[in-house]
């Protein structure tokens, strides 16, 4: 397939006019420089002696599959429920709306749950969007700042708890969130980091303990600001530690969970360190009504999942909501393109393989009007339906 006169998003976070030659990877990306270099392609019959298919994308962008590395769930299923079928139509939903990558997430739950969830991701084809890893958002976190986490299963940080994890999912574990104050002398963290990526997260740790455990090998925070405490001017804790560390940092742009304003700060203090993510749960794409997160009642209405007591829970929306909210908070277009894009795929070490439109890369491509309208999805160099 060849995608040509298109102004496609490169590496460098810029738009150019370029056309870009692909089949299951990416072959070629050739920048126009304002030049017509159509003369070769046979256009009376839309094909390529070279490349087969060509597409026309005029006036259109060309960005990266979106890369989505928290998100429990949608269409009523959830990455913790073990069930195959309820993957194959996450995944299918995700493919509709533009992500093309994306880690399941797992809650705090017992250990017999987590461990059938890991074996139904690993025996799990996609069907859609390529489940490029599994994200444990615990269970190893706080109990101040659990949030919808089910304070039963809570649990110390436990390096063989995680190696168990890992093996039953044949070593799919990208990413885990800890609550680094519960890990005695980091020496989970110090462990684990040679395994995943350690995020900070659900943590009421304070400014240098986190900056202890970046030290320590952790190297990303979980939907920051929400499920910690907030940045006080003489107590900067995890958020200030992951700005002086370097480390790359979630959030959730649902306009429920981070006030616009805050998003627009976060934007212009991470810079390329920012994920976008989406965090849904198994109301994503549904009707309002109540539904379930780790096993709490989760109600949502007007688009904000709630718990009974009225803490936030997961979200509703998926990355592409995401990207259209920031966009439109203030946010630049191609700072929230590589959000969620290029930076996660990034955080869990897959950025020569996905997030990116370069040569050898999946061809997971996403065509958009100006208005950021989903015209085609393209999974491994074909459109996707």
């Amino acid at each position: 397939m060849k995608l040509i006169n298109g102004s496609v998003f490169l590496p460098d976070g810029k738009f150019s006019n370029a056309d870009v030659v692909c089949s299951e990877k990416i072959l070629d990306v050739t920048e126009r420089a304002g030049c017509d270099i159509r003369t070769d392609i046979q256009q009376e019959n839309g094909a390529d002696t070279d490349c087969g298919s060509v597409l026309d994308v005029s006036g259109k962008y060309v960005i990266p599959g979106l890369v989505d590395i928290h998100s429990h769930g949608a269409v009523n299923a959830d990455a913790s429920d073990g069930d195959a079928e309820g993957l194959r139509k996450m995944s299918r939903y995700y493919a509709q709306k533009g992500v093309t990558s994306w880690c399941p997430t797992t809650m705090t739950l017992s250990e017999e749950q987590l461990l059938t969830a890991m074996h139904a991701i690993r025996d799990f084809t996609s069907d859609g969007a390529n489940c490029v890893g599994v994200h444990l958002e615990g269970p190893f976190v706080s109990y101040e700042k659990r949030g919808a986490q089910n304070a039963a299963y809570l649990q110390k940080p436990n390096i063989e708890e995680l190696k168990k994890l890992n093996d039953a999912s044949d070593g799919q574990v990208r990413m885990i969130t800890i609550a680094p104050e519960e890990d005695e002398n980091n020496a989970f963290i110090r462990e684990a980091s040679q395994i995943c990526t350690v995020s900070l997260g659900h943590s009421v740790a304070d400014y240098e303990q986190a900056k202890a455990a970046f030290e320590a090998g952790a190297t990303h925070v979980t939907h920051m600001f929400n499920g910690m405490n907030g940045l006080h001017h003489r107590k900067p804790g995890i958020i200030g530690a992951a700005f002086d560390a370097g480390a790359t940092v979630e959030l959730i742009c649902d306009g429920f969970h981070i006030d616009p304003s805050v998003i627009r700060m976060t934007a212009a203090l991470f810079g390329d360190k920012l994920n976008l993510i989406s965090d849904s749960m198994r109301c994503a794409g549904m009707p309002e009504g109540e539904y379930s997160l780790g096993g709490q009642p989760v109600w949502m209405k007007a688009g904000k999942a709630t718990l009974a007591d009225g803490t936030l829970a997961g979200s509703s929306i998926h990355l592409m909501d995401a990207v259209r909210n920031v966009v439109r908070f203030g946010v630049p277009l191609e700072q929230a393109i590589r959000a969620a894009t290029l930076t996660p795929a990034e955080s869990i070490g897959l950025a020569q393989e996905i997030g990116c439109i370069r040569r050898g890369a999946r061809a997971d491509l996403l065509i958009l009007d100006k208005e950021l309208n989903l015209e085609n999805v393209i999974i491994g160099g074909q459109i996707w339906q």
